[in-house]
């Protein structure tokens, strides 16, 4: 608990379920970090976190300096936490994505992955150590070479072995969104990491975290809103998946890191289907007997959905979409009846593939 409000600067109250499930041992915990002076409740503009107090950061930095030092020192936004509604909405969301990351089993902290934007040289990265994940502060240490994207939405960015995912968190609301500015980020990361663990410019995707699912939906069919200031679906980046900060969104996360678990899922949905073909006009992963278009959308890849979903409409295609039980609902809403469902069982596909029990 304290170490992910270090990490943060503030705890939003409402994600203590996710990091402590039983409500009691999370009360408990609470109350006992409270009486002896670790942690204090800040309530404000609607908005209630918990916070570290001086005498927890003068402990955490004396116990491990090397981890804490870069959130507890000096004059950062996770030291010195401004008061205004914007900036700590900010640090709950990034919060929100860290609790989903640190389920994924993905390291979080500097000193558990290698320093790899430094204006010092950088060590060879191992693309055994993937994925790795490397926060917007952390990229910006590189000074001067950052300035043109330091506007960025991003929170981050997740190495993993095949692809570069630039993530951002939308909460419950729309974006900001400014597109020349993600176009750079794009641009920085296929230029920056091309040598180093990448041997060539990485195929740089987008990874968009918000509160639930129902998010997706009104994600997807934004037009940017007045002045086009907010998120919409561009070609900002090729493939831009969705990823709720749910129990179910840290299992797609990471699938997303593993291409070995993508490719048996594919595997398996192939089974019982015929190749795709490459002359259709339509985003498709493979053909029913009857030649109908199918697309494995369990990755929620928003920008291959809306292809699809596009050309089906506009070449009065058939197809079949298959995914996830817990994406139905949003696509059904999305897509309407003019296709067939096929829905695979979360809980199911979660024991077969991560031996994890509901």
């Amino acid at each position: 608990m304290l170490e992910m409000t270090a990490l943060s600067g503030e705890f939003p109250a409402d994600q203590l379920s996710r990091l402590i499930p039983r409500q009691a041992y999370a009360e408990k915990v609470i109350t006992q970090l409270k009486a002896e002076k670790l942690i204090r409740i800040h309530y404000r503009d609607k908005l209630r976190g918990y916070r570290l107090t001086k005498k927890s950061k003068e402990m955490l930095l004396q116990d491990n300096p090397a981890r804490f030092a870069f959130y507890l020192t000096g004059n950062t936004e996770t030291s010195q936490i401004r008061s205004e509604p914007t900036r700590r909405m900010r640090l709950h969301q990034k919060s929100e994505s860290y609790i989903t990351l640190y389920h994924a089993g993905i390291p979080l902290y500097p000193d558990a992955k290698p320093a790899l934007f430094s204006e010092c040289p950088v060590p060879a990265v191992n693309k055994k150590n993937f994925p790795l994940f490397y926060s917007s502060r952390e990229i910006k240490q590189l000074g001067p070479d950052t300035t043109k994207i330091r506007n960025s939405r991003s929170i981050g960015i997740l190495l993993t072995e095949r692809y570069v995912y630039v993530l951002y968190n939308t909460g419950c609301a729309l974006l900001k969104w400014e597109y020349r500015t993600e176009i750079r980020v794009n641009a920085f990361l296929q230029y920056y990491l091309r040598e180093n663990p990448y041997h060539r410019p990485p195929e740089v995707r987008g990874i968009m975290l918000g509160r639930n699912m129902d998010t997706a939906l009104r994600l997807m069919t934004s037009t940017g809103g007045y002045k086009k200031t907010q998120f919409m679906l561009d070609t900002t980046y090729e493939h831009f998946h969705y990823v709720p900060n749910t129990p179910e969104g840290e299992i797609l996360l990471k699938l997303l890191c593993s291409t070995k678990l993508q490719l048996k899922l594919n595997q398996l949905l192939r089974s019982d289907l015929l190749p795709s073909n490459s002359q259709l006009t339509i985003e498709h992963d493979a053909l029913t007997a009857a030649g109908d278009a199918v697309l494995f959308a369990y990755d929620f890849d928003m920008v291959r959905i809306n292809k699809f979903n596009t050309a089906l409409k506009l070449f009065g295609y058939h197809g079949v979409l298959i995914a996830f039980d817990f994406q139905m609902p949003v696509l059904k809403e999305y897509l309407g009846t003019c296709l067939q469902y096929s829905s695979i069982n979360f809980h199911k596909f979660k024991r077969g593939f991560f031996h994890e029990t509901p």
